[in-house]
């Protein structure tokens, strides 16, 4: 399929905001409305800064879209849709909010507002990140209450555990920083036409 054919759906300016968190940690994308969610979960594990180290899924329209399993109908829920077939534009017509889920056990919600619906645009990369704020929490680090903890802990330098986190941090970790040309060149390379 062409550049032309690929992007004839039309293209969707996206704000990604991780909940419960203050100052707020964001980052803006454009992206072609022909991305599956598979595709769309990888820019943002780039655009974010995670490892991909974790399940994840989205709830979008009603539905649930990620890998189907076995649990799926446990409680008489309908299937996931399949992430990897089923594109942003297919489910996302009459919304202006969906919510994406990573990391059950640390459980870090992201609520992902359609900002504007733009033309097709078939000279743009179907993916690209145009902003940003805040650094992305560390993976592992406990969800939105073990990552307050793990800033007090970065903050004092008489805890008991503020060398150990250094070590594994680094000591210029700055919970404020947003490198975004690099974060833009990673989520450039995810779905390349």
């Amino acid at each position: 399929m062409n550049a032309t054919a690929k992007n004839a759906g039309g293209r969707l300016r996206l704000k990604i905001s991780l909940d419960s968190w203050e100052p707020a940690i964001w980052r803006r994308v454009e992206v072609d409305k022909d991305l599956t969610f598979w595709e769309f979960h990888r820019v943002i594990q780039e655009a974010m800064g995670w490892d991909d180290d974790h399940l994840h899924e989205f709830r979008a329209a009603g539905r649930v879209v990620g890998m189907p399993s076995l649990d799926d109908n446990m409680f008489g829920g309908q299937p996931a849709l399949p992430e990897d077939t089923t594109t942003l534009g297919e489910l996302l017509a009459r919304q202006r909010k969906f919510r994406y889920w990573y990391d059950f056990g640390d459980d870090w919600w992201h609520t992902i507002a359609i900002e504007t619906r733009l033309p097709p645009d078939p000279a743009a990369p179907r993916a690209v990140l145009v902003a940003g704020e805040g650094a992305c929490p560390p993976e592992d680090c406990g969800g939105v209450y073990g990552y307050a903890n793990l800033l007090d802990v970065l903050k004092d330098p008489e805890h008991e555990d503020h060398e150990e986190m250094i070590e594994w941090l680094g000591d210029d970790f700055d919970p404020n920083r947003f490198d975004l040309p690099t974060h833009a060149q990673r989520v450039s390379q995810v779905v390349a036409r």
